[in-house]
């Protein structure tokens, strides 16, 4: 909000734009100019005994996500970037990525922000006994979402599904917004042909959900930082694409001969 973190530097430098979102954090805090509150509750609940949310609160969510991209894209904005900031909130993804995927937990779970060996050992067994007690169904992506998900995995889900409806290319930060975009690809296959996947994290099964996906990273720099900063920092490099393909001379253009083409 005060504009000094990651995600903020990166996005001065190329011209982007942060918003951030309150989906549904565990405390009220003062209003501010650049943050839209749009509490769905204060937090989800234990997924390892109970859905985390209801069905109608995934939906919300998901509208929410795609109101905030549509007035946007009103605005002129013609590329986003996901990010996220939770507490957590890898065990989610994790459980949605288990799912989907059907690999083991191991090969998934992460230890997010760098939890012990005896920590690691107690997130895999929450994450199955998530999918065991709560036993969403893969091909529901609502399901998914209510059962295993969060306020800001099912609002950057809504805000994906809007950016491909429109037409618009959604760059991919890492695990958590990958979550997302695998929830919105079961929501709607066509989906995957607007996504640019922006780095490989460092959290264990990241590779495996973007394969799944269909999606090779543009860099591979060791990020965990999330905020959406690897996205973020992939624009410059996206924009160049652009360029080169709009402005660069091809070989008749430039006047050079089928005999120098061919080396």
């Amino acid at each position: 909000i005060r504009g000094g973190a990651a995600v903020n530097v990166l996005a001065r430098q190329c011209g982007a734009h942060v918003l951030i979102v309150d989906m549904g954090i565990k405390m009220d805090i003062e209003p501010y100019d650049n943050l839209l509150v749009k509490k769905i509750a204060h937090g989800t609940g234990n997924i390892a005994r109970e859905p985390a949310m209801s069905r109608k609160q995934a939906e919300e969510a998901i509208l929410i996500g795609e109101e905030i991209i549509t007035a946007e894209i009103k605005k002129g904005v013609d590329i986003f970037a996901t990010g996220e900031m939770g507490i957590g909130n890898t065990t989610p993804s994790a459980a949605i990525a288990m799912l989907l995927t059907k690999k083991p937990a191991e090969q998934i779970v992460g230890r997010g922000t760098g939890i012990s060996d005896l920590g690691l050992k107690n997130k895999i067994n929450a994450i199955k006994k998530a999918v065991l007690v709560n036993k969403p169904d893969p091909e529901d992506g609502l399901d998914i979402l209510s059962k295993i998900g969060g306020f800001e995995i099912a609002g950057l889900t809504g805000a994906i599904l809007a950016a491909a409806a429109y037409r618009k290319p959604i760059v991919i930060d890492g695990f958590i917004s990958t979550a997302a975009a695998m929830v919105a690809v079961v929501i709607a296959p066509v989906v995957r042909e607007f996504l640019i996947a922006s780095h490989i994290s460092t959290e264990t099964g990241h590779s495996i959900m973007l394969d799944w996906l269909g999606l090779n990273p543009l860099i591979d720099l060791g990020l965990r930082l999330g905020e959406g900063s690897g996205a973020v920092l992939c624009f410059p490099i996206i924009e160049a694409a652009c360029k080169i393909i709009k402005e660069m001379a091809t070989f008749d253009e430039a006047g050079v001969s089928k005999k120098s083409q061919n080396g």
